[in-house]
């Protein structure tokens, strides 16, 4: 994570590739430290909203890919478990199986040291029952540590749309109050 320090007295910070959002306390500071003017501020605080609406479609999506990875690794680690329980016991292992989507099978498996695992990429690996339970602890571990860092991250970007949608907010009321005096000094009040 990095963070520098803004002239307006804000620190920006930046994680994972995401920019942090600058608040601003003051928006004549903001303004003229810019070098832009409120409708150039305005659409650049907008486009930065866009592209934070954007990484948090996809953060989304990442993490909807992790949740439902998850219970289908504890799925197979239950199912090496039960082999492994039922190595050397003679007993035969009944069980259902998915074919593809919808369509499944009955299976009788007999005893049996290794395993086949699908490691994407249309790729199929036979392993032991005890590398399998390693190997799949180790992606167990690892989607749940991804998992984690999406949800700080998303929570990071969540505080980034905040500030910022506060700081269009805060913009655009300064020009309506700037207005206002320009309209007031121009039209003398008559009594």
């Amino acid at each position: 994570m990095a963070s520098s320090s803004s002239a307006s007295g804000t620190v920006v910070t930046e994680r994972r590739g995401i920019p942090g959002a600058q608040f601003v306390a003051d928006v004549q500071t903001y303004l003229t430290q810019s070098g832009l003017d409120v409708n150039s501020a305005l659409a650049f605080l907008q486009e930065r909203l866009q592209q934070y609406k954007l990484v948090e479609m996809k953060l989304l999506a990442q993490q909807r890919d992790l949740q439902a990875k998850i219970p289908d690794i504890e799925k197979c680690l239950d199912v090496v478990g039960t082999l492994q329980a039922k190595k050397g016991t003679g007993e035969a292992l009944l069980t259902d199986f998915e074919v593809s989507e919808g369509i499944y099978s009955r299976a009788r498996i007999e005893e049996t040291d290794s395993v086949c695992l699908w490691l994407g990429a249309n790729v199929m690996l036979e392993y032991s029952l005890e590398e399998a339970t390693a190997l799949l602890q180790k992606n167990l571990e690892n989607a749940r540590a991804s998992l984690e860092v999406l949800i700080t991250d998303l929570e990071f970007l969540r505080d980034q749309v905040t500030v910022t949608q506060v700081t269009i907010a805060r913009v655009y009321n300064w020009d309506v109050h700037q207005r206002r005096i320009q309209q007031a000094v121009a039209t003398p009040t008559q009594e």
